[in-house]
């Protein structure tokens, strides 16, 4: 269908006991217009995030060298998976519910459309509506776009913590294998065993995004 392979998989939308909960973003704590998580791209090699300035490579030599090296780099992360020669698994709710006749039994043809779901990411109420889809829609289209429309919003995902993540402030440090600083992510728990009501964004000071976790295979 499109969706990458790193993306999320319904027996993996799990938490990680590595990720503590943080606290509920206030409408008041805008974090727009900061860059996005990760490395720049390759020219300009030495500079993480699109917010900061970048390295000057003055040696064409030295620029080919960064370049491979960086390749091997990527490719030693994105390793071929058993998984992907796979076939894609269809949706199954893990709630059916029963409906009456009356109630639209075939998906909408709209929501195949890529216009709307690039309409849906001006609403205000939007956002949640595409973690809605990410999260609910597994190996399907709508997932593909509701990732990508994500991804013009400066959310990226982490693939070990299955969660999306965006900056709320610069980096405090940020070298070619990590930043470190605050973040808002968004907490796709419903609920959980300590009462702590999840589906909302919230802030995570103090928080190290290695790459080697970032989905970048994604383009937007």
């Amino acid at each position: 269908t499109g969706v990458s392979a790193s993306l999320t998989e319904p027996a993996q939308v799990v938490r990680d006991t590595d990720l503590s909960p943080g606290q509920p973003l206030q409408s008041s704590q805008p974090s727009g217009g900061l860059g996005v998580i990760g490395r720049r791209s390759v020219s300009d090699l030495g500079a993480i995030g699109d917010s900061l300035s970048g390295a000057t490579v003055s040696s064409g030599g030295m620029h080919d060298q960064m370049y491979n090296m960086q390749m091997l780099e990527s490719a030693f992360y994105k390793l071929p998976q058993p998984k992907d020669s796979e076939r894609a698994r269809s949706y199954i709710p893990r709630h059916p519910a029963v409906t009456p006749p009356s109630y639209p039994q075939v998906q909408a043809p709209i929501v195949s459309n890529p216009a709307f779901w690039e309409r849906l990411s001006l609403d205000s109420y939007g956002t949640d509506t595409l973690f809605f889809a990410f999260y609910y829609q597994q190996n399907t289209y709508q997932q593909y776009l509701a990732a990508k429309e994500l991804k013009k919003q400066s959310w990226r995902y982490h693939r070990k913590y299955n969660t999306w993540f965006q900056r709320h402030e610069e980096p405090k440090v940020a070298n070619d294998e990590f930043e470190q600083g605050t973040y808002v992510y968004f907490d796709f728990h419903i609920a959980n065993d300590d009462l702590q009501h999840g589906w909302c964004q919230r802030i995570k000071t103090e928080f190290t995004f290695e790459y080697n976790y970032l989905e970048d295979e994604l383009i937007v």
